[in-house]
């Protein structure tokens, strides 16, 4: 029994990274960069994408898919900073996967955008398996869940290319020790990057979307509108 559930398991992952394979070539052929996040639930993600969706669309065409369980509460509330956003509802589904990632996409022009987020369905476990086809995938820890989040999910760490910490404005009120949590990051994925954050304020946020234009400039050719 316990084979068989690895052996199908194995070729689920195979087919997902197949496809995500061919979704990451589409992405670079139309020229768009693909950013996605992941994190466990009520880290700040959604309100956090939706504060960066709303600088980079000043001068980048913008657009973004949003998985969770149920309702589409996170896709209206990025509707307002691009009309360019789709809700991805799982179900039962703990995490996004490249099928779902391809069925979303269907009727949208790639072409048209320069950026394209994916956040994923809130959990620190099922998402780090998944390929989306993604060009980076940012990990997000807030100042309200602790400083070891990292000790106990490695996995979703190593997996993930940036560490966001969100809430740094409720950082004191939560004693949130950051010196520690870099710490974490660092013994689990070292020399990873970490940027810090407050979407309430707008700390930090600058240095991402400068951080994220400069990667899409050197990883796509500029589009001429």
């Amino acid at each position: 029994m316990n084979t068989r559930l690895v052996e199908v398991r194995q070729k689920v992952l195979k087919q997902n990274d197949l496809l995500a394979r061919a979704l990451r070539e589409q992405f670079q052929d139309a020229g768009v960069y693909v950013t996605s996040l992941v994190s466990s639930p009520g880290s700040g993600k959604t309100t956090f994408l939706e504060k960066l969706l709303g600088r980079l669309a000043v001068e980048n065409r913008v657009a973004a898919l949003v998985g969770d369980l149920a309702t589409d509460n996170d896709a209206a509330r990025l509707a307002r900073a691009t009309s360019q956003v789709r809700q991805i509802t799982t179900g039962t589904i703990c995490h996004l996967d490249a099928q779902m990632v391809q069925n979303a996409l269907n009727g949208w022009n790639l072409n048209d955008l320069d950026f394209l987020f994916i956040e994923n369905v809130g959990n620190l476990v099922c998402p780090s398996s998944y390929d989306l086809g993604e060009d980076m995938r940012l990990v997000l820890l807030s100042a309200t869940e602790g400083e070891d989040k990292p000790l106990k999910y490695p996995t979703i760490f190593n997996t993930a290319d940036i560490a966001i910490i969100t809430k740094m404005d409720m950082a004191e009120a939560a004693e949130f020790n950051l010196e520690e949590a870099r710490r974490s990051i660092q013994s689990v994925r070292p020399g990873m990057q970490v940027f810090e954050v407050s979407a309430k304020t707008g700390r930090g946020m600058d240095e991402v979307v400068d951080f994220l234009t400069s990667k899409r400039s050197s990883a796509r050719p500029v589009s001429i509108r």
